[in-house]
């Protein structure tokens, strides 16, 4: 301990007396372990740290799958809940649960509040427990029960101060009084990560309780539903999901599905992650690579400057330092530096994350439970000690081997003349650019294909012209609204009083805006068409809009007509199609005057127009072919609205929420936001990854371009002899800077020849985050190179430039 203490105050000296050179080293260490430490506390948060609940291990949701007619993801049915849980030999419970929101009415401003209603076995399976009153209980589960409430944390907070004595209040959701029967601690957690609900509810407000049907096959078509199951302690996934095919093949079979249905067991861990996954693998990898490089341009600083301290080893030795005490000393400094820079790493990735958690990206699950906590930390010392082992072993082995003749000589020119100017007598200064170069091309292709894909999916046409356009989601509930006839009055007439509002060119309202989370799709059917046998049941995606939605998202009319004042409840149903169905089945006709209905029984209905696809669920997404029919034919209380401004949208906002307020008070404005900013928003998974890796190849650019431009200053340096022999005996001054150039650009071309090698296993595995941007981009894989090898041919003019001005006179002068 006694020499460790010595070693450790000598190192601080040591460092203390080359503050630049420290501060430099210190710093490129804190950005490298930094990164490593943020990407590796998401990682840890999402792929190694288990659920908060009791047995997260055994936790599955299950899905309906119909791939053969366009369906990759449904949610089941109370039906296929009944047949699930009376069949299976493999869960010991099962919760069913459906996802809503609901108008709070008697608050000081209307409010729209996210519910989940479910069955009790929840409770159990997530672990819940009550803050004060009760949880849901199984009795609350019987047919015709009286529908109880329970309050999240954050709800009983938010709407009722935190007020204790709210057991037993009334909760008025909707027109309806709902008791409300305890609250719920606030560690309980259950949002859309972990159940996606066909709503597409952000974080449940309230949990209802859900009364079972008596007969759960009356409900067989309204897959509305999530399904979770706790798996039997020893069943694992895959004997879960053979057990549930057995049960697939049986609905399959009765419920004349069609051949590519089935239902999947999916690990609730798996299902937070979801296609997150991968992006973080790709960015721990890139960390670490960013890591590599900042080790290796350390070491070459520590190399050059072991150069300067060959006398001091040299003495030490000769006064009967052992190789191995010099190497421990050495390698002190070194690890110390790398602690320290671990520290500082640790203030950077503090301030990452917060800077991550205030932007929310939307792409990372879990966003709260990423922390820098023991495990992190514990990481972070470990990565500190192993990198400065890293950088300092090969610094330490080179100085120790010293010639104590030349190094104590009096008068001689050390190390200055002792192997003249070439990049072969200082291989490992060499080998450690080129590695340099190598990784930093590698990151650098990454980067550029990820910009090249995010530029290539930001030009993609959304069908609509989405700029000045104000969108809002409002929802008329509660027992006044149940007249159908009503509902489509009362939006015709809401949409014609927006019109009015000074600044609204056009607005009309639809049941599923592009760029959300609503969904709505079903079967179709088009006269004179059989399809063969072979052949799945057609799908579609099914929206109502009003007269004025088309021309306020400004979505072109190709055939046809829009819809007018006169499609209303009486007249005859018609629809509008997008080109996409027009194209598929009448490619060579016109598709005015078709037929086409929902199913085998509803009525036909006339085609009366042909719009424009307009990409629903993302830019990088092309999924079904699209039926609007008129909203007052096919009446909807909840719709979104859209208004066309001449100006700043956002001013439309206070005149928005009067007229809606104009018509009933009670009814709240809720998800106001411009189309620009929700097709920005469903881009920000693309935007995050593109600048993170975009972000850590500039900073691995940057050290390749120090690392180069210093070990050629350190060879102009310690060549300087050699240099000023050359000038004397005649060369001229275009030919030194030829030489100093050519040895950098040789160690570039290595470089960039290792990269390219390396590049095209990593794009490889980041193939799935592109999009119209093949993993082998020739544009890239060509013009990146290029980029770096113009950044070293920088770096390594300059030492150039310097060695053309050394004096002959001075460089063969004795020291």
């Amino acid at each position: 301990m006694r020499l460790l203490i010595q070693d450790l105050r000598y190192a601080l000296r040591m460092l203390g007396k080359n503050p630049g050179l420290t501060l430099v080293i210190v710093l490129s260490l804190a950005v490298g372990i930094g990164a490593n430490t943020a990407v590796f506390s998401v990682a840890d948060a999402l792929l190694l740290k288990p659920l908060p609940y009791p047995q997260p291990d055994r936790l599955a949701l299950l899905w309906l799958r119909s791939p053969g007619i366009g369906i990759p993801e449904d949610w089941p049915s109370p039906g296929q809940f009944f047949d699930i849980r009376q069949q299976n030999h493999s869960f010991d419970e099962m919760s069913l649960s459906i996802g809503t929101s609901m108008n709070l009415i008697g608050a000081n401003q209307p409010q729209r509040i996210e519910i989940i209603r479910t069955t009790s076995s929840l409770m159990h399976m997530l672990g819940a427990r009550p803050l004060f009153g009760r949880l849901l209980l199984p009795e609350d589960d019987a047919p015709g029960k009286q529908p109880v409430a329970l309050l999240t944390h954050a709800l009983w907070q938010r709407l009722f101060s935190a007020d204790p004595q709210v057991v037993g209040r009334s909760l008025n959701l909707n027109g309806n009084q709902f008791v409300i029967v305890g609250v719920l601690r606030p560690e309980f957690l259950l949002n859309h990560e972990i159940m996606p609900t066909v709503a597409g509810i952000e974080k449940a407000d309230v949990l209802l309780s859900l009364s079972l049907p008596v007969n759960g096959q009356d409900q067989r078509g309204s897959e509305n539903f999530n399904i979770m199951a706790l798996l039997k302690p020893g069943i694992t996934p895959p004997q879960a999901q053979a057990d549930i095919d057995l049960i697939a093949a049986r609905i399959r079979q009765s419920d004349k599905r069609d051949p590519t249905f089935t239902i999947s067991v999916v690990p609730l861990q798996q299902q937070v992650v979801g296609n997150v996954k991968r992006a973080v693998l790709v960015l721990l990898g890139s960390v670490t690579l960013v890591l590599l490089i900042a080790c290796a341009n350390v070491a070459n600083l520590l190399l050059s400057r072991a150069t300067g301290r060959q006398k001091e080893i040299a003495i030490r030795t000769a006064l009967g330092a052992g190789g191995s005490r010099l190497v421990r000393q050495l390698l002190t400094e070194s690890i110390l530096l790398g602690v320290t820079g671990g520290v500082a790493g640790v203030a950077i990735a503090m301030g990452s994350l917060y800077i991550v958690r205030t932007i929310n990206p939307g792409n990372i699950p879990r966003l709260e439970a990423i922390s820098l906590d023991g495990g992190v930390l514990a990481f972070t010392f470990a990565t500190s000690i192993l990198t400065g082992l890293v950088f300092g072993l090969a610094p330490a082995l080179r100085a120790v081997s010293v010639d104590l003749n030349s190094a104590l000589k009096a008068g001689g020119r050390s190390s200055q003349g002792a192997g003249g100017f070439a990049v072969s007598r200082h291989r490992l200064r060499g080998l450690l650019v080129v590695s340099e170069l190598a990784l930093s091309l590698m990151l650098l292709i990454g980067a550029g294909l990820l910009v090249r894909s995010f530029v290539r999916l930001q030009n993609v046409p959304p069908g609509f012209n989405p700029d000045h356009v104000l969108s809002a989601r409002i929802s008329f509930a509660g027992p006044k609204y149940r007249d159908r006839k009503l509902m489509g009055r009362i939006f015709e007439d809401l949409t014609a009083r927006l019109t009015r509002i000074p600044g609204v060119t056009s607005a009309g309202a639809v049941s599923t805006l592009p760029f959300t989370s609503s969904v709505g799709w079903g079967g179709l059917q088009i006269e004179g068409y059989v399809p063969p046998p072979n052949e799945p049941e057609l799908q579609v995606d099914k929206r109502a809009a009003t007269t004025g939605y088309f021309r306020a998202m400004e979505i072109p009319l190709l055939k046809g007509r829009y819809f007018n004042e006169h499609d209303v409840h009486e007249a005859p149903p018609v629809a509008i199609i997008d080109d996409k169905m027009a194209q598929r089945f009448w490619p060579r006709d016109n598709p005015v005057g078709k037929r086409i209905r929902n199913g085998s029984n509803p009525p036909w209905v006339t085609i009366v127009g042909v719009v424009g696809t307009v990409k629903q669920y993302g830019l990088d997404q092309d999924l079904r072919m699209v039926v609007y029919s008129p909203h007052a034919q096919n009446e909807y209380n909840g719709m979104y609205l859209a208004a066309r401004a001449a100006g700043d949208p956002t001013a439309l906002t206070g005149a928005l929420l009067r007229e809606v307020h104009a018509i009933d008070p009670d009814v709240p404005l809720y998800e106001v936001r411009t189309m620009p900013d929700r097709i920005r928003d469903s881009l920000a998974r693309q935007r995050f990854a593109m600048t993170m890796l975009a972000a850590f190849a500039a900073f691995a650019m940057l050290l390749g371009g120090v690392g180069i431009y210093g070990v050629m200053s350190y060879l102009v340096t310690q060549g300087t002899h050699d240099i000023g022999v050359r000038i004397a005996l005649g060369a001229s001054r275009g030919s030194i800077l030829n030489m100093v150039v050519r040895q950098g650009m040789s160690m570039a071309a290595a470089g960039i020849a290792a990269g390219l090698l390396g590049a095209l296993a990593l794009t490889r595995v980041m193939a799935s985050l592109l999009f119209g941007v093949g993993a082998t981009d020739a544009v890239t894989f060509s013009g990146v190179p290029l980029f770096l090898a113009g950044i070293a041919l920088l770096a390594s003019y300059i030492p150039a430039w310097r060695a053309t001005r050394v004096d002959p006179l001075i460089a063969l002068r004795d020291e």
